[in-house]
Order: structure tokens, then C-alpha cells, then sequence
């Protein structure tokens, strides 16, 4: 953790000193404004106070509950990743951790050639949209007229 300032760096990610601590929180990718404001909430922080003015133990302490929040008093349904897949638990991830296993878990599906797996595969919606008229990719192809079909009459 780093800290200018002007930007500060909080679990991998530079956010703006001068934001707001309820707002700054939420530009780290798996924190949403509902778990900023429960983790401020937690940490006993006033969510309208600037970033800059919060000391590096401060920083820390925030850091701490948004990586273990079940154990820092944040109910398991606010948590972005409830009963895992592989280890039933509970937890929240954060970062590049999202990213990897959104990856692991649309491959899995597709390993077992599961019907959302498939519809990944495609390039296709996975839950039930129509697709007549959305999801259409590639050149717009307009209405072919058949030339002889003006001759024949």
C-alpha cells in the first residue's frame, strides 16, 4: 500500500485520494457500494470522508475485511461468491481472482458439456433471451430479391 495522496493504492488498485471513502472503495472490482458501505460500517469509518485523510493502519484495517469479510461480521449473503463450486464456502473475491474464476467456471461448464457451457461455446445468451431480433453478430444482411422471380410474370 501506497500512499500519495492524491492516489492511493488499496488491494492492487490506485483509487482517487480525493474521493469520498464509501465511493472510492467501490472502483475495486468485486466491491460493490452495498459491501463499501458494510465494510465501512464494520470498521466503524464514516463513509463520507475523504481517502487521502485515512492513516496507513486505517488502509490496512480496510483491506483486512473486505478480503475476510464473513469473519469481520458481514453477513455470507452480501458475499459475491456463496457455497463455492469446489469447497462449499462461503467468500468473496476480489481482483484478478474474479476474472480467473469466471474462467474456470464457464470452462467447467463446458468440460461437462453442460447446456450454458454450450451456449458460451456459441457466443450465444445463456439465459433464456429470445434471439430472434438480439444478439445478432457480424454484417447487417438485408432482404435478397430473386431476379427471376420479375421475369416470370
Amino acid at each position: 500500500m501506497s500512499s500519495n495522496k492524491e492516489i492511493i493504492r488499496v488491494m492492487g488498485t490506485d483509487l482517487d485520494g480525493n474521493m469520498s471513502l464509501g465511493m472510492a472503495l467501490t472502483a475495486i472490482k468485486g466491491v460493490g457500494y452495498n459491501l463499501s458501505r458494510a465494510v465501512l460500517h464494520v470498521g466503524k469509518y464514516d463513509h463520507r470522508s475523504k481517502l487521502k485523510d485515512q492513516s496507513e493502519k486505517d488502509l490496512e484495517k480496510l483491506e483486512n475485511i473486505i478480503k475476510n469479510p464473513v469473519e469481520s461480521g458481514i453477513p455470507a449473503w452480501l458475499l459475491n461468491r456463496q457455497k463455492d463450486y469446489k469447497t462449499g464456502l462461503d467468500k468473496h473475491i476480489t481482483v484478478s481472482d474474479i476474472t480467473m474464476q469466471l474462467r474456470d467456471d464457464v470452462n467447467r461448464l463446458r468440460k461437462i458439456r453442460a447446456y450454458r457451457g454450450i451456449r458460451h461455446e456459441h457466443g450465444l445468451p445463456t439465459r433464456g433471451q429470445r434471439t430472434k431480433s438480439s444478439f445478432r453478430h457480424g454484417a447487417t444482411v438485408g432482404v435478397q430479391r430473386n431476379k427471376n422471380a420479375k421475369k416470370g410474370k
